[in-house]
């Protein structure tokens, strides 16, 4: 899009299309927008005026044409788009409710008429984005709930198998320049490179764990095959942000990202509670491999087919021109609010992807199967999902982002620090006092996640969404494999004070300290006279009540 052209996007306004004065005719057409990649042919618009009423048209490109006549959206199938009764703009009923599904015309700040609409091909690469986001974290837990046996078939210790999540986690920080750099160019690009990492990176792995031995296995093409899935997982994980401020309306942006950010630890639940099952001994590790490598591959294909981008805008701060990226790291570097949303968001990744890869080992120690340390873990993150299924909608109608910080941050400060104690009480209490902890753990981890990927694209408006929420990831990645490595350096192979050998308890203690430490930060947000700060720039935009840095409220 040429920079004229972006400046009137951004020039748009609330003013809706309404009809001209009776008497007299004529006919005018404008150019308003010029072609996109994804859409054929430029959109233009006509305005008719005559004795009997008036008529606004529009032409979007091929196989999307919209007529809009008396106040009414009528599709280029013929179907009516608008509500009855003289609503003019459109996506609005006689109510005057917004429907999600429709389309509504407003007027730039040089008084032309521009669509915004939202399109039903848009759930294709959602789900598909869902599915990718679900199967790379399953990659990456791949080993973990079966490590003695994996550790066995390998020939080589448990903390060695670590490093297979490890590793993947510190390959998201190696490729998180280039990450930003593809989804600045559109989502696609970025989900169709992931597809093809998993692709190639599993069929590796297989390679490396198949063996005609009862007890074999090329560790060194395993841990090749991990790292290319792990350097996919960036592609899938920073993009639902991206993809929701270009596909989606303020109306549901927020549970777009739910859905697509929190299918990654969905996907991981899902290991943990499916590879035990495929696993009795260590020689069935390589078909346990191909297993997951079959799934990885019929998920990932169809990414190769969803579609690139909208033929015209969602809202007017999808097609808002974002700021360069340099210029976007300089600002980020000074922008207060970003560092007290970042640093828990990065701490709180890093200490769910830690316990989330050393899950078994934290409580076999104590007495739990593989199979009850699996559905410990599928606890924690279904109850999660189940919770963030209720509130992400309730978030996206009410923008309650900073109460929703403010009750999820303490909340899961005291349940890392609960667990602590959790473990230990297998023999007097059996499962209960895992379960809850971690499935309250779940349920206001996951509440947060797309808060906070949704709030700090609000407050940093127009930085470029995927510039955030990368990093953001980035940081919960690294911290995820600093966690583990020092976890691993805090188990007691010998244990003193009662507790059982190989037991985990001072690495729980490092996680809780974390925690706790870092529950203040985000509590800080929209104090100290810093209201302003925090107001959600990219709603207002999209109301047309400017850039929304004035007299929002925290």
């Amino acid at each position: 899009m040429a920079d004229d052209e972006k400046r009137r996007w951004v020039g748009t306004t609330r003013s809706e299309v309404t009809h001209g004065s009776s008497g007299g005719s004529s006919d005018s057409e404008k150019k308003i927008g010029g072609g996109s990649s994804g859409n054929s042919g430029s959109w233009s618009a006509s305005t008719t005026d005559s004795g009997s009423g008036s008529e606004v048209s529009t032409t979007l490109g091929a196989g999307t044409g919209i007529s809009i006549t008396e106040g009414r959206a009528v599709n280029s199938a013929g179907e009516r788009a608008g509500g009855g009764g003289g609503g003019v703009g459109l996506g609005i009923d006689g109510a005057g409710h917004h429907d999600e599904n429709e389309q509504r015309v407003e007027r730039d700040s040089e008084g032309r008429p521009v669509v915004y609409k939202v399109y039903k091909r848009r759930w294709f690469g959602l789900v598909q984005l869902t599915l990718l986001n679900i199967i790379v974290s399953w990659d990456w837990l791949t080993f973990s709930p079966v490590a003695s046996q994996a550790a066995a078939y390998f020939r080589t210790t448990g903390t060695t198998i670590n490093w297979l999540s490890t590793a993947f986690l510190f390959a998201f920080a190696f490729i998180t320049p280039l990450v930003i750099y593809v989804l600045h160019l559109g989502p696609k690009l970025s989900i169709t490179t992931a597809a093809a990492l998993l692709l190639i990176g599993n069929w590796v792995r297989y390679g490396g764990s198949h063996s005609s031995s009862p007890s074999g296995g090329h560790f060194g093409i395993v841990m090749f095959g991990q790292i290319l899935i792990g350097l996919a997982q960036p592609f899938v994980l920073a993009a639902p942000a991206r993809y929701s401020d270009l596909w989606f309306t303020n109306r549901g942006r927020v549970a777009a990202t739910a859905l697509t950010s929190l299918a990654n630890p969905f996907g991981a639940a899902l290991g943990q509670l499916i590879v035990p099952f495929w696993v009795d001994k260590p020689s069935d590790i390589s078909r346990m491999v191909l297993y997951v490598s079959i799934i990885s591959s019929i998920c990932s294909v169809p990414a190769f087919f969803i579609p690139s981008r909208p033929p015209t805008p969602a809202a007017p701060s999808s097609a808002t021109p974002k700021l360069p990226l340099r210029t976007s790291a300089a600002i980020l570097l000074g922008h207060a609010e970003f560092w007290l949303l970042f640093v828990p968001f990065a701490v709180y990744v890093g200490a769910f992807n830690s316990i989330s890869s050393l899950l078994n080992q934290i409580m076999e120690p104590h007495g739990y199967t593989d199979e009850e340390a699996g559905i410990a873990g599928a606890v924690l993150i279904v109850v999660g999902l189940l919770v963030s299924a209720i509130t992400s909608p309730i978030i996206d109608r009410t923008k309650a982002f900073l109460t929703t910080i403010r009750i999820a941050v303490p909340l899961i400060g005291i349940c890392y620090l609960v667990f602590l104690w959790m473990p230990s009480t297998h023999d007097s209490a059996g499962l209960a006092g895992p379960y809850v902890i971690l499935a309250i753990l779940g349920a206001a981890s996951f509440s947060l996640v797309p808060v906070v990927v949704e709030f700090l694209v609000e407050v940093t408006h127009p930085i470029s969404p995927e510039v955030t929420s990368t990093l953001a990831w980035s940081g919960g990645q690294v911290l995820g494999g600093v966690f583990i490595i020092v976890s691993g350096a805090l188990k007691e192979e010998k244990g003193k004070g009662g507790r059982p050998d190989g037991n985990m308890y001072w690495a729980l203690v490092f996680h809780a300290v974390v925690a706790m430490v870092t529950v203040p930060v985000p509590l800080c947000l929209g104090l100290f006279g810093r209201r302003d700060k925090v107001s959600l720039r990219r709603v207002r935009s999209d109301d047309g009540r400017g850039d929304g840095t004035v007299d929002e409220t925290a």
